[in-house]
């Protein structure tokens, strides 16, 4: 064996475990007896690579570690009657490490014992020999703690004795084999209580929903035109687009609010795909299976939901002010707020794509640099250059491409281009792709591709560091302070494991206590501290718009032509302790659910009455196929099967719509003229090209808030 281990993540892993059991163990011990062989063998392979795990305790076919953890085997674990497995979890989550150390399961031995015990009989060793090192193993922060002696040996060991004597101070080569054996134990029975609660719970929500046969499209599929390119645009075309993907990201939150299903699954993303997980240029790197970081990541979950949301209704409020405004100098001001916030949303997606290439197949392209920070994330940075690929993978070559920082929003239609086209004469390449570089993929291209129809349209001006900063600088200010905010909140018993969120009422009370904790620390709801950052920002645009007004007038009076760029007046920052006092006094005058972001289902539900969808439109007469594709997305079933793209596409081919392709994934349908609501939709075609699991609930209510459209409105002709 090599490496080092790290014993504060023994502690970290040993506290992870004990959570779980002050939470779960009653429940862990009424599911376990009633397991069968079979059902607690798939419970202990769901969580090992491949599905390995030791069939004995002899078993040679994992290396060394039948000699780390012989006890960690499908003969001993997995026999029907056996509470070996229970016995094991009550010993590592309630005794303390100095305890687990000393003594085994049933005062059998202990890790030390057992670990000599190995180096005696079956030859372990580690690969490194750590001279003059030793490692103490008393109770206290200095538990598995190492240290080297530079010079009187002797006499220093000397005062170690009583330790030395106790078992307590040993060499490191045999200290490392005891700390290693304590975190894999830990590891894998952390994951078995999260395994054993998926497989055994009867309670828990459908997380991965069965897939239907895949129907070929049908022949309602070439009726759908394909516009080539972009309808005429003006502000008003240009507004939809924005006005579309707003509601697109608004019906996102309230689903991660509302469908514990979308909330589990973004967690997991946002957790596994955390920086901490890319090694740094000393090859150091978290593991996945702590639950240190879990609270964090919800946190992050809600943000980047409520932030993206935000970007995009501060860009629709923008986009209306160019209408009523046709003074030359003003609309500058106008278009470089745009340009900025735009710039803005282009960032925030392309840090998500390199957050989601960095830990899937093209991880190696990547590092993380210690004790460096991205707006409080570890930051990561690319490996070699992308275009050493450009004869080899163009797939790989054109992500990578992507997440290179000098590759600005114009820079990335050349990329998104070549990427599509790739996919359209190689359609098995999308495939290789994870589910989360899609999403991500899709979220860069629609913002590129708005950039592009604005650039089109309006004469933009480039992103500017010095002007219209107001918005950007308040959205980092809010992140920062967030981002403090993040390693106080414990959401531990709601959110771990984090699946637990799929059983009845765990979500929901998982929001309100996120909710009370971003009070608490903010003043204020996550959701208003981004719509009083939005309000602000338009009522000093205002501010400045009036303030170039009287100067325009006053140097029109003095036969002065000449405008000028008015700067927003600087203003002095407030002191945190000021900042949530304000919003705390701001908080008692707000009217009840006045927050389209609110993340609480009561609230949520209040402030739905007050923006119902359209009204269901006289039902469609539709073919066999087309209604079986609605019935499909707007069932409430739990198990809804899945839809393939093609079929979706066939079945609004049928009702009339059209369609343009913009980069890759994303695609934008138009509604026939004879709809009485005439506001394109855009969607991201989905991983395998099949709608399934919870993007079902996206797609119905994205559907449903458009459109109308539900579970009554087709009929088979």
């Amino acid at each position: 064996m090599q490496g080092s281990s790290d014993p504060e993540l023994v502690e970290d892993l040993r506290r992870d475990l004990a959570r779980k059991y002050r939470t779960h163990g009653p429940r862990l011990r009424q599911l376990w007896p009633g397991m069968g062989p079979a059902q607690r063998a798939r419970a202990m392979k769901a969580g090992t690579p491949d599905g390995a795990v030791l069939k004995h305790s002899q078993d040679p076919s994992m290396g060394n570690v039948c000699k780390f953890m012989p006890e960690w085997n499908l003969r001993d674990v997995t026999a029907a009657g056996s509470d070996f497995l229970l016995r094991m979890l009550e010993h590592r989550a309630t005794k303390s490490l100095e305890d687990q150390y000393i003594s085994g399961v049933g005062n059998g031995p202990g890790d030390y014992e057992l670990v000599v015990d190995m180096m005696h009989t079956r030859n372990l060793r580690h690969a490194e020999s750590f001279p003059n090192c030793y490692t103490f193993f008393m109770a206290g922060d200095k538990y598995g703690r190492s240290f080297k002696i530079l010079k009187d040996k002797e006499e220093t060991l000397a005062g170690f004795k009583p330790a030395i004597d106790a078992g307590l101070c040993i060499p490191q080569s045999v200290g490392e084999l005891v700390l290693l054996r304590q975190i894999y134990l830990l590891q894998c029975l952390n994951i078995m209580v999260e395994d054993i609660l998926e497989e055994a719970s009867a309670t828990r929500s459908q997380k991965k929903l069965p897939k239907k046969s895949s129907d070929a499209a049908t022949t309602a599929l070439s009726k759908l035109s394909i516009k080539s390119s972009t309808p005429k645009l003006d502000l008003h075309s240009l507004l939809d687009m924005a006005l579309d993907q707003k509601a697109s990201l608004d019906d996102e939150l309230a689903l991660i609010c509302t469908e514990p299903v979308v909330l589990s699954h973004l967690l997991n993303n946002w957790f596994f795909s955390r920086p901490e997980l890319i090694a740094d240029e000393k090859g150091r790197r978290w593991p996945a299976h702590t639950d240190r970081f879990i609270s964090g990541a919800f946190l992050d979950t809600i943000h980047n939901s409520v932030r993206g949301a935000a970007i995009w209704n501060y860009v629709c409020r923008l986009l209306e002010l160019p209408k009523t405004s046709t003074d030359k100098s003003h609309r500058t001001i106008i278009l470089q707020e745009i340009s900025n916030v735009c710039h803005l949303e282009y960032s925030r997606a392309q840090a998500i794509l390199k957050r989601q290439m960095s830990i899937a197949s093209s991880s190696r392209w990547f590092k993380r640099v210690s004790n460096a920070y991205d707006n409080g994330n570890a930051r990561i940075i690319l490996k070699g250059k992308p275009e050493a690929l450009a004869g080899g993978d163009q797939q790989l070559h054109y992500l990578l491409r992507l997440c290179q920082t000098e590759v600005t929003a114009s820079k990335a239609v050349e990329w998104l281009t070549k990427l599509g086209e790739l996919h359209r004469v190689y359609p098995g390449k999308r495939d290789d792709l994870k589910p989360g570089e899609i999403d991500a993929l899709g979220d860069l291209a629609v913002i590129v591709a708005f950039i592009q129809s604005l650039s089109s349209t309006l004469s933009m001006p480039a992103f500017n560091r010095k002007k219209g900063q107001r918005f950007v600088t308040g959205a980092a200010e809010l992140e920062n302070e967030l981002n403090q905010v993040k390693p106080e909140i414990d959401l531990s018993d709601f959110v771990v494991p984090i699946d637990n969120l799929l059983e009845p009422g765990v979500a929901e009370a998982a929001l309100k206590a996120f909710d009370t904790c971003i009070i608490e620390k903010t003043g204020t709801k996550i959701g208003f501290l981004y719509l009083d950052l939005i309000d602000d920002c338009t009522a000093k645009l205002h501010e400045q718009l009036a303030v170039l007004a009287r100067e325009e007038a006053t140097k029109k009076a003095d036969k002065e032509t000449k405008s000028e760029y008015i700067p927003f007046p600087p203003e002095l920052p407030k002191a945190s302790e000021d900042r949530v006092q304000e919003r705390r006094q701001k908080e008692k005058t707000r009217p009840a659910h006045s927050s389209v972001y609110e993340i609480s289902s009561a609230d949520l539900e209040a402030v739905a009455a007050t923006q119902a969808p359209p009204p269901p439109p006289e039902p469609f007469k539709v073919k066999s196929s087309t209604a079986e594709v609605f019935s499909t997305l707007f069932s409430k079933a739990e198990s809804r099967g899945s839809v393939p793209w093609t079929n979706f596409e066939a079945a609004l081919a049928e009702l009339g719509f059209s369609v343009m392709p913009t980069f890759g994934s994303v695609f934008t349908f138009f509604p026939p003229d004879n709809m009485a609501t005439q506001k394109p939709l855009t969607l991201h075609r989905p991983h395998k090209s099949r709608i399934e699991g919870y993007r079902l609930l996206v797609f119905a209510r994205r559907l449903n808030r458009q459109y109308g459209w539900g579970e009554g409105t087709f009929e088979i002709a």
